[in-house]
């Protein structure tokens, strides 16, 4: 299969002033390929002005919905955002990549779990998908969402979560967090920060009572709650990050953090979709998936910041210098995985594998 399936938008729903929710029509023959699972994110491409640009947006259904769905938030010189905003309308065709990312857990029918997740503006996005995916797969189980806004009429998806409350009256707990509007409850007051964290496991949520923690905003925002529920006794392997969309399609290219003695070169192997491909890269050169598209070999990519995932892969033989990145785990680094937008060659030879998911 291609990387991206030419697929047609179904529906255009706006959502707050700044939003919108873009449902895709997939066709028969492409339907399993596009099944997908709660967190995960499709990256879109569209020809703008003769420029190819590629953006990640998350899935914002229940995986048992089987519908395919994103939200799309307007961002100031958001080249791609001002382009859906001005001509995504129904029957507009776009290019479409399968559905990616691993920002979730296993879902057990049985299990008697407390999920709990911390937002921000649109890092509700992949939230809203875990949350309905999560209450119908495990009828036991909790969920609380801490959701953290300037305003309550810049909620996205307000009337979906308040039917979310009421349809799993008991299971799901919502607790928005305002900026800029006062709330009667001081707690939730404010932007959500480590302080703020804090308080919320001191007198809102047992830290001991939490099973899963997913968490999706600002960097910032995110490395102060995770490092809030670590110091809360919230086990690291429980925890769950994904930079939200602004970031990940706005991630800027940093520079190296390191250098190659010498300047040999490294003989590569893409193994993709079944296929076997060489090419050969400068040490002190491009990144390794600058280097195949060069070749013109075509791989799976977005931001090109270390950010969305899109270009993940596994190392199956040879080292690498892996720079900026946040969208992999400890202990998918651990397995050998690497994003190839932020990997630079060590070793003369390397064989990379895309085909690879654990």
């Amino acid at each position: 299969m291609s990387l991206f399936q030419r697929l047609t938008v179904a529906s255009v729903r706006p959502e707050t002033r700044d939003a919108v929710v873009v449902t895709f029509d997939v066709p028969p023959e492409h339907r399993e390929a596009y099944r997908y699972e709660a967190g995960q994110h499709l990256t879109i491409r569209a020809d703008i002005d003769g420029e190819d640009v590629r953006r990640s947006y998350s899935i914002c259904s229940a995986a048992q919905d089987e519908t395919l769905r994103v939200a799309i938030k307007r961002i100031d010189d958001g080249l791609f955002s001002s382009w859906a905003f001005e001509h995504l309308k129904p029957g507009v065709a776009l290019d479409v990549m399968a559905p990616a990312g691993h920002f979730n857990v296993p879902l057990v029918p049985e299990a008697r779990r407390h999920h709990v997740a911390f937002a921000a503006g649109s890092g509700i996005t992949p939230i809203l998908s875990l949350i309905k995916t999560t209450l119908k797969a495990e009828a036991h189980s909790r969920f609380t969402l801490i959701y953290g806004n300037r305003a309550s009429s810049s909620v996205i998806f307000k009337d979906e979560l308040a039917d979310l409350k009421d349809r799993y009256m008991g299971r799901f707990n919502l607790v928005f967090i305002l900026s800029r509007e006062h709330q009667d409850v001081d707690l939730f007051n404010g932007r959500i920060d480590a302080a703020k964290c804090d308080a919320l496991l001191k007198q809102w949520v047992n830290p001991e009572d939490i099973d899963v923690a997913y968490i999706c905003g600002p960097q910032l925002m995110m490395e102060q709650v995770r490092d809030s529920l670590i110091g809360n006794g919230v086990a690291k392997s429980s925890i769950k990050l994904e930079l939200f969309g602004t970031a990940m399609n706005g991630a800027a290219r940093k520079p190296r953090t390191a250098t190659i003695n010498g300047e040999a070169g490294c003989e590569v192997t893409v193994i993709h979709d079944g296929r076997s491909q060489q090419f050969s890269v400068r040490k002190n050169g491009p990144s390794l998936l600058d280097a195949a598209l060069a070749h013109g070999i075509e791989l799976p990519y977005a931001c090109k910041g270390g950010v969305c995932g899109t270009c993940r892969c596994k190392r199956v033989h040879g080292e690498v210098d892996l720079d900026n990145q946040f969208a992999l785990e400890d202990y998918e680094l651990a397995r050998g995985f690497i994003l190839s937008c932020q990997s630079f060659p060590v070793s003369d030879r390397l064989t990379l594998d895309f085909d690879q998911e654990t």
